[in-house]
């Protein structure tokens, strides 16, 4: 009869040199990353949403510090920061913007419902995950306001999901959140601690070990700078500019909701801010002294829809004189293209520069009469429409604001034979039909190898995934709660 002995000593031989392989890779995707980039989609509560605007609270809500929308019902915060540790799984990423809820008007005081929710930040550690963010209410019986930085909001729903060994893009797609004690209490009461809000989903970029230094910093400008600035500002001329429009919110939510089924196609160097469209390398005259602009921009946005929508937006122009300015493009919409059409006018007092750089930030804006014919007569003109900004930089060394930073658009399936390693774990699979799809796509380079030396391994430790047990939303302290209000959005839409 043969030892075991050397069987176990092959078979050491062989695990030592499988791990010695696999262990400088696995150390260097183990080290420490940096989010640096991207979004968080979240509707906080659908139900709500559609209480604050019906009815009953006859109210509204507004989007603060760049936040965006996404379809009918979910905010868009963006521009994440913060850090990953693939070793551990443990992530933490914060977003910018907000979304103030207001609601119940009364006589004199203000509103009686009056929240604002801003920051969010999602943290995981030990498989548990939270929600944190910035929280300002209006207590419902007493009036008094209360502000609470990183509340513990909602507890996240993580079942079947494992957060280690992944690089980039990190993605969370439809995780289920539940309101927490603390949650409640800074809603204003309005829910009760357990109560389902609404799933959600996250896009970051991860970037290289934390602490590593980043790109180098731009060259210092050249000793004759002053004079060549000189020069340019004299002749009117400017290095740089941008303007940042988003058309209308409602009009986007309208072109990608339920009605419309469509999209937008950025070209041409425009960029996509989540709740605004950037369109660079602007080129004219700028006046100083006059505070007068006449400048053309880069890029194009292609609205199109299932009911036949096909309108696009190119050649963008900006001019401002006396304190007015007109934003105006060319229009093609059914074949035909219209030049130079003036689409928006906007208020432009305020346009002198400071430290290098002239900026014109959210200006309110409102539909030309040519605007409305070229958007098909469904505004009137006079319409509010998004706000118009503007940057012009008249020193070579002054930057452009940052535009909201969403992030790359992760691919939750990846190429047919990097599948399996592209996607971890889905806490639906076990159940297609027992919810929404839920699920974490993680980047794992090299992983092949690991997931079949440890497929059985990961079958025999994978949590089975828990029903939703909280399918019946049975909001007692809101009537009508799941009232969804999804009407056209061309109509109505104040």
């Amino acid at each position: 009869m043969l030892s075991s002995r050397p069987a176990r000593a092959l078979v050491g031989a062989l695990l030592a040199v499988l791990l010695g392989a696999l262990l400088p890779a696995t150390a260097a995707q183990a080290a420490s990353r940096t989010v640096q980039g991207g979004r968080l989609d979240w509707g906080i509560k659908s139900s709500f949403q559609s209480y604050v605007t019906g009815p009953v609270a006859k109210g509204s809500w507004s989007l603060t510090g760049g936040a965006a929308t996404v379809g009918g019902s979910q905010f868009r915060f963006h521009s994440a920061t913060g850090s990953y540790d693939p070793a551990t799984g443990a992530f933490s990423s914060g977003f910018a913007g907000g979304v103030r809820f207001l609601g119940h008007k009364k006589p004199v005081g203000g509103y009686e419902l009056d929240l604002t929710i801003s920051r969010p930040t999602v943290r995981i550690t030990g498989g548990v995950g939270t929600v944190h963010a910035d929280m300002v209410s209006k207590d419902r019986g007493s009036g008094r306001v209360t502000s609470a930085a990183q509340v513990p909001l909602a507890r996240l729903g993580l079942s079947g999901i494992d957060m280690k060994g992944g690089s980039t893009p990190i993605a969370l797609d439809n995780i289920p959140a539940t309101l927490t004690s603390q949650g409640a209490k800074a809603f204003a009461g309005y829910y009760t601690a357990g109560t389902p809000l609404d799933p959600i989903s996250l896009s970051v970029d991860t970037s290289a070990p934390a602490g590593q230094p980043s790109a180098s910093k731009s060259p210092e400008k050249p000793k004759d700078s002053k004079r060549t600035e000189k020069a340019r500002k004299t002749a009117g001329r400017f290095e740089d500019a941008a303007v940042d429009w988003g058309v209308r919110r409602t009009f986007r939510e309208y072109v990608t909701g339920s009605i419309g089924k469509g999209k937008w196609t950025l070209a041409e160097g425009a960029q996509d801010g989540g709740a605004l469209f950037r369109f660079p390398r602007g080129k004219g005259t700028y006046d100083p002294a006059g505070r007068t602009l006449d400048a053309g921009f880069a890029g194009s946005v292609r609205f199109t829809g299932a009911d036949g929508l096909d309108l696009q937006l190119s050649a963008v122009a900006v001019r401002v004189k006396a304190g007015k300015g007109t934003l105006s493009a060319d229009v093609t919409s059914g074949g035909d293209r219209r030049r130079a059409v003036p689409v928006v006018t906007f208020t432009a007092k305020d346009f002198t520069p400071k430290n290098g750089l002239a900026v014109l930030t959210e200006a309110p804006a409102t539909l030309t009469a040519d605007g409305a014919e070229a958007f098909g007569s469904l505004y009137r003109a006079g319409t509010a429409m998004d706000p118009v900004s503007l940057a012009v930089a008249v020193d070579t060394g002054a930057e452009l604001p940052a535009l909201p930073d969403l992030g790359s658009t992760p691919d939750p399936s990846g190429p047919p034979a990097e599948k399996s390693a592209t996607t971890a774990a889905s806490a639906s699979d076990a159940d297609p039909g027992s919810g929404p799809r839920t699920g974490l796509c993680l980047g794992v380079g090299g992983a092949g190898v690991l997931v079949a030396a440890a497929g059985a391994l990961y079958l025999a430790r994978r949590r089975s995934t828990r029903r939703n047990s909280n399918a019946q939303q049975n909001d007692n302290a809101l009537q009508n709660d799941n009232a969804l209000q999804n009407g056209n959005a061309l109509q109505n839409d104040n």
